[in-house]
């Protein structure tokens, strides 16, 4: 398996994802998620699955079997997402769960994948008496995992009697700047909204040269994380569109041209005159399964079976995705950024010039990446940075 064909496939992914979900959920507010997350429970739900089910999931995941995924996955865990931090990086947790109803017997071949690709911790339940009790469990996990950010990712009454598996996933990322913002410089300005308000809000700003390419209509900035010793690299990016309103736009594009985002990025430092970006936090939470069936993924959800090879049961063939939560949390300020998002697949039975500015006082997305590889951690937009 190729890793970095995956990732440039998996990113095409995710950016789809983006330009949905930023033109349905996020329309009117702040968004930020992991689509690295969503990938990695759909990737375990096409390892469970085949036929058409199967096939839907492979193509919509841009991949030519469920074992490239299950490799990819496995590379993900042991190349991207070790922690950084005991050599100076950023901190880094990745997380993957199972829970099974008590009496089904997962097939063997589905276990394997299960503890070896994606190494996910196993635990078996009881949907039928305890749903409840079960629900508040992967929430814990959850919160564990993402160093208490996420605290439910699954909602009230998301699992009941009928349930019979569960797929979570929770990533924490916590990375310093490689040059910290002064707080001291930190000052309110104007920002504009998309219905042409202004909200007053604090800038940081510094006068050191910056990553920041501009292209026709908007400008790129790259913001380093401190490295440790390994050859990871992690930064954020902030996509600014010129005009104020410009952001739909911007998205529409980013989502429906591949390879947009390694033909865009800031390759060199440059002088800058005018520099300032919002402080900003964001929590954000939806469910993925209609945003999901909108861009063609529909047979895993539609309780038709496909979902034939996870349980040693007759019941295996009447086994569907009632619905993918996803939750996901991000903070940046003068010190760097922490972000976590947690998502839970749950399974029912049927029944440039010489200096440039960078001005970001209106709406933008940005997103996480790591630079060798170039996967995509987080992605999302700040429509106000005062919200949230």
């Amino acid at each position: 398996m190729d890793l970095r064909e995956s990732i440039i496939n998996q990113t095409d992914v995710a950016l789809g994802l983006t330009k949905k979900l930023l033109q349905t959920e996020g329309k009117q507010s702040n968004l930020v998620y992991s689509p690295l997350s969503i990938h990695v429970v759909l990737s375990l739900i096409a390892a469970g699955s085949k036929g058409p089910t199967q096939d839907q999931l492979l193509s919509f995941l841009k991949s030519k079997s469920s074992d490239h995924l299950n490799s990819f996955a496995a590379e993900l865990v042991s190349v991207i997402f070790s922690d950084g931090s005991p050599s100076g990086g950023p901190q880094l947790a990745f997380a993957n769960g199972v829970w099974v109803d008590k009496p089904l017997p997962l097939k063997p071949s589905f276990k394997q994948v299960v503890d070896t690709s994606y190494k996910a911790a196993l635990a078996q339940v009881d949907f039928q008496t305890n749903a409840a009790e079960v629900a508040s469990g992967v929430n814990s996990w959850a919160e564990k995992k993402t160093s208490g950010l996420i605290k439910e990712v699954l909602p009230p009454g998301s699992v009941d009697s009928s349930t019979r598996l569960i797929f979570a996933n929770a990533l924490y990322f916590k990375g310093a700047w490689n040059e910290k913002f002064d707080a001291s410089t930190t000052k309110e300005h104007d920002f504009h909204l998309l219905d042409g308000s202004t909200v007053k809000a604090p800038f940081m700003t510094s006068k050191k040269k910056q990553y920041v390419s501009a292209y026709d209509g908007f400008s790129v900035l790259g913001l380093p994380y401190k490295q440790g010793e390994d050859k990871r690299r992690f930064s954020m990016h902030i996509f600014l569109p010129e005009a104020k309103d410009g952001l739909p736009a911007l998205v529409d594009k980013l989502g429906s041209e591949s390879g947009f985002l390694d033909r865009h990025l800031p390759k060199r430092q440059v002088a800058v005159g005018d520099f300032r970006i919002p402080k900003f936090k964001i929590s954000f939470g939806f469910e993925a399964s209609n945003v999901l069936k909108g861009l063609g993924l529909v047979l895993p959800f539609d309780g038709e079976g496909g979902l034939t090879e996870m349980v040693d049961s007759p019941e295996g063939k009447n086994l569907y995705v009632s619905s993918i939560f996803h939750k996901s949390f991000i903070e940046v300020n003068e010190e760097g950024t922490e972000a976590a998002a947690a998502s839970a697949g749950v399974i029912q039975l049927r029944s440039i010039p010489m200096t440039v500015d960078f001005v970001a006082d209106r709406p933008f997305l940005f997103l996480i990446r790591e630079e060798m590889t170039g996967t995509v951690l987080f992605i999302g937009h700040v429509l106000n940075p005062l919200a949230g």
